[in-house]
Parts: structure tokens; sequence; C-alpha cells
């Protein structure tokens, strides 16, 4: 019974089997032990024979036990060997298999690694090409720029040269006009330079005079020729610049300078008085004149800060001016020639004006009749060309004529056609002549 229980047991299973049956036969073993002690205090001679006996009879079973289970432990070691054995073989076959497998995907992935760093490589040089390209002729530019730069720099310095050699020449001019003008003569030569150069720019040589003497005696710098009712116009220049230049040195004290600034307005005043006393004559000259002020500076002074000097001048008739306005009017005394020519040129241009309309008219006659002539042309040209066509057509009929003894009757049609033509080309004939 015990042989066929160990025969249904799996080889997995003895190790769990063995110490099951370990653990049975101990306690067994221990309960046999304890009955023993206990019975052999109170059981009868008989009935510890039979435990004896029981127990030489579980003794028995107890080493049969144990051999047949270090028999099986040992089948259940060989064959747990055998498959162990039959494991690790399999096992070698799969790593080798796997090893041959890794093997050949890492092959695989180093050939494409290996290509893609050619291809990588390829491109990197590639690229780097590119760059290189790119750098050479970004610094071959820049080369270039830099080249262009630096000439444009050394022009630009030649350029710097020349102007510093104009502004100390101008400066020395400047040095030479504070010259000239610190003496009153030179200012009031370089005002009436100054004066000559803007009328002759602007104004036609009949229609003005320089150093002009009037009926009492005075010279006037300029005097405007200009048609009624204005008259000549007197124009003088005037310069009053020391005084001037006294009340705008910031150096000097208040007092200074509102003496300074007192001194020039007198000076103003005397120069208006002076030009309305000697240049505004009766019958002879307009009745007010102009006070030219070469300076813009002392100019925009007096309109700017001192008005009564303004109205007093336009009291006086003395109309002040700067290199500014006086170009403006002088520009308004040209239109008003201009007006003044037309004015005077009207009638002529009337009469011109009346011969063109004559022509224009008989003009218009003479094309009407031209157009007559043409319509008539073109009629004519319209019955030639039908004579052509005619003339023409004739001659491929007598191009397909066959020549026979036999009178055709088509000749007596062609006689009386060529009849009818001379007919009709008599009949056109008067048209044109009456057209004619």
């Amino acid at each position: 019974m015990i042989e066929r229980i160990f025969s249904q047991v799996s080889p997995e299973q003895w190790p769990w089997l063995v110490l099951g049956f370990g653990a049975l036969l101990t306690g067994v073993a221990v309960v046999s032990v304890l009955s023993m002690m206990f019975r052999r205090n109170r059981l009868a001679p008989e009935d510890m024979q039979q435990l004896e006996t029981s127990s030489r009879r579980l003794e028995e079973a107890m080493r049969r036990l144990e051999e047949v289970s270090r028999s099986e432990l040992g089948k259940s070691r060989e064959a747990q060997h055998a498959t162990h054995v039959e494991i690790l073989r399999s096992l070698q076959t799969g790593v080798r298999e796997l090893g041959e497998g890794v093997a050949q995907s890492l092959q695989r992935n180093t050939e494409q690694l290996g290509k893609r760093v050619e291809g990588l490589t390829e491109q990197t040089d590639k690229r780097l090409r590119e760059i290189s390209g790119q750098v050479e002729k970004r610094l071959a530019e820049g080369f270039e720029k830099t080249t262009a730069t630096f000439a444009d720099v050394v022009k630009r310095l030649a350029l710097i040269d020349q102007a510093q050699k104009k502004i100390t020449e101008l400066s020395q001019n400047v040095v030479s006009l504070q010259e000239v003008l610190a003496d009153k003569r030179s200012r009031g030569a370089y005002g009436e330079v100054q004066l000559a150069a803007l009328v002759r720019n602007v104004m036609p040589e009949s229609h003005f005079a320089l150093q002009q003497t009037l009926s009492n005696g005075t010279r006037v710098d300029c005097l405007l020729y200009l048609p009624s009712p204005t008259g000549n116009v007197a124009v003088d220049a005037k310069f009053p610049l020391e005084n001037y230049q006294k009340m705008m040195d910031v150096s000097l004290s208040d007092p200074e300078r509102k003496l300074a600034e007192r001194s020039f307005k007198q000076d103003v005043r005397g120069h208006i008085r002076a030009i309305a006393d000697k240049y505004i004559i009766e019958h002879e000259t307009a009745p007010g004149a102009v006070m030219f002020v070469p300076a813009e500076a002392v100019f925009a002074e007096i309109h700017a800060h001192h008005s009564d000097l303004v109205e007093e001048a336009n009291r006086a008739n003395v109309w002040m001016t700067s290199p500014t306005t006086l170009m403006a009017v002088l520009n308004t005394a040209r239109s008003v020639l201009k007006d003044e020519a037309t004015r005077r040129q009207v009638h002529i241009i009337q009469e011109h004006l009346v011969r063109l309309n004559e022509d224009f008219g008989r003009f218009q006659q003479r094309m009407e009749k031209l157009e007559i002539h043409i319509g008539q042309a073109h009629k004519d040209v319209q019955m030639v060309s039908t004579s052509a066509r005619k003339i023409t057509s004739r001659f491929h009929k007598i191009e397909k004529v066959e020549l026979q003894d036999v009178p055709d009757p088509g000749q007596t049609a062609l006689a009386s056609e060529s009849e009818d033509d001379s007919e009709g080309e008599e009949d056109q004939s008067p048209l044109s002549q009456a057209g004619e």
C-alpha cells in the first residue's frame, strides 16, 4: 500500500512528501513513547508485551519507510538532476541562440550605425565645406566693405581737410569783414554793393539807376523807375552796426547795454528822417522811400523789440527792408513792370487776334472746298477701279476663248457688252467734269 502511494507521487512532490512523513513518524514515535511510559505504570504485562510487539512492528515499518524514502529520494534526486541537466542544456542552447541572435543584431546595428555615421560624416563634411565657403565669402565681402569704408573714410578725411582749410580761409575773411565793417564808410560801401547786386539780379537794366542824383542835389544809392501811379522809388542803404554790437555784447554791464540801445534807436531814427527829407520829393519820386538794412539780425531786432521805430518809419513813408524782404519787393516791382508792358501791348494783341480770326475763316472755307474735291476724287477712283476690273475680266475671257471658223454667239455678246461699257463711261465722264 505504501509502495502504491509512493508510485503515485510525482518527482516534484517527493521532497514535500518526505517532510510530511517524517513529521508524522516523529509524532507517532512521541505518542508511542508517552503511551509506553503511561502504560508501564498502569497496564498489565500482557498489554505491555502487545505494546512492545506493536512498537517493534512500528519500528520495522519505520525502517522500511526510511528505506523506501531513501530509495525514492535517490530516484527523485536523479530525476531532478536529469531534469536540471536537461534544463541547463536547453538554457545553454537558448543562451547560445540568444547570443547568436544578439550577435547578429549587434552586427546589423553596427553596420547600420556605421552607415549612419558615414552619412552623418559626409553631411557634416558637406555642411562644413558650405559653412567654410560662406565664411570665406562673408570674410571677403567684409574685407571689401572694410576696404571701401577705409577708402571712404580717407576721402572724407580729405574732404574734412579741405573743409578745414576753407573754414580757416572763411575765418580769415570774417576777420577781414569785421575789420571792414568797423569803419562807417566801409559799412556804407558794403551795403551799397549788396544793394546793387540784389537789384541787378532782379530788375531790368532800363528800370533802375545806381548813385542817381536828384533835383535837390542829393545822391541816392538806387532809384527804381516804376510806372504810374507808383513812380520812381528811392532806395538807400543804412547799416547801424556799431551800437547794435554793443547792445548785444553780453560782456558789457546792463547800463552800458542800455546806453547802447538808446544810441542804436537814435541812429535808426536819424536814418529814417534823413531818407524822408532827402529822397521823398513831390512830382519827382514816389511818396515813399525804402531803407535797406544789409543785416538780417539788425532788421529782426528792430521789428522784434523796437516797434516804435517801425511805426515812426511808416508815418514817415519809409519802408524798412532786409536782403530777404527787399528781394520780395523787387520781384513785386518786376511783376508790375511786366503788367504795364502787357497793357501797352494789348491793342497789338487784339489786332493779331482779329487777323487770326479772318485767317481761320478763310482756312475753313478752303477746307470745305478741299473736302468736296476729295469726295469727287474718291468717286473717280472708284469708277477707275470698276473699269480696271472689267478690263481684267475681259482679258481672262479672251484667254479662255478657242479660235474657230464658225462665228461664236459669244462674240455677239462680247460686242454688246463693250458697247454698253463705252456708253457707261461716256455717261460717267460728264459727272466727273461737273464735280470738277
